[in-house]
């Protein structure tokens, strides 16, 4: 994208963002793949958050500077000018702005030479989108970026992001890592239908099969180990599930 065109997409997403959280994130995601930038893009604006899409490490370095944005999310392996040369020029001129990595490349060595350029996470592909958005949560919570809660509360749920422990009425109840994540979206959405292909793009990632019942699967776990507060994860026929924001009467 031209950098000139990136200044009113920009403050289009910001306006859109307003409406959905009141504040707005801008975070430059520098990806090369169609497929990966759409799924990150409709998921972070989904989130709240105003998002600058770049193809190419120079373009990357122009939109740096002009939109001078709250988080980079950068890709690896692009064409030209790779992610590791735009993540030391960004650091030549921006000690601060969290950069995470995010690439196919999860060998050691290209995570110390990241870490060693100045990145503040990196994130191997294939990656779950619920995972990437915690790093982007942690890594602006020194009020750079928009603040993000700790904790999320849902009619007698209570979730700690932090500690990872959930709570029922002030019991904790033990979760996998995956319905932890599940969870935790649904609590991110409360009383909105989300389809099956939302959660799973959401908890799992881009590279699983739509088609797939783990979602199905998934929400039978954790309404069992919910016990009576499971029923507060509602099936939506031919919809998908959603959280409903209090005891049904």
């Amino acid at each position: 994208m031209a950098p000139s065109a990136a200044a009113a997409m920009l403050d289009e997403n910001r306006l859109t963002c307003r409406r959905q959280t009141g504040t707005a994130m801008n975070i430059l995601v520098v990806e090369d793949e169609p497929l990966i930038m759409s799924f990150l893009r409709r998921g972070l604006i989904a989130e709240g958050h105003a998002v600058t899409p770049a193809e190419r490490g120079d373009a990357a370095l122009a939109l740096f500077s002009e939109t001078q944005p709250d988080i980079v999310i950068l890709d690896v392996m692009l064409p030209g000018m790779d992610g590791f040369d735009v993540l030391a020029a960004i650091r030549a001129s921006d000690q601060q702005v969290p950069v995470i990595l995010l690439t196919a490349r999860g060998e050691v060595a290209d995570r110390v030479r990241g870490l060693d350029l100045g990145a503040t996470d990196y994130v191997v592909k294939p990656f779950a989108f619920a995972e990437l958005t915690a790093r982007i949560r942690a890594h602006t919570r020194d009020g750079r970026g928009a603040p993000s809660a700790d904790r999320l509360e849902a009619a007698g749920l209570r979730l700690d992001l932090l500690t990872r422990e959930v709570s029922v009425e002030g019991a904790e109840i033990p979760l996998s890592a995956r319905e932890f994540a599940l969870l935790a979206y649904l609590m991110r959405h409360p009383g909105q239908v989300l389809s099956r292909e939302q959660i799973l793009n959401g908890v799992w990632g881009y590279t699983f099969d739509p088609r797939s019942n783990l979602v199905d699967v998934y929400v039978g776990y954790l309404r069992r180990k919910l016990g009576g507060s499971g029923e507060l994860i509602e099936t939506v026929r031919g919809m998908g599930y959603r959280l409903r924001r209090a005891q049904a009467a």
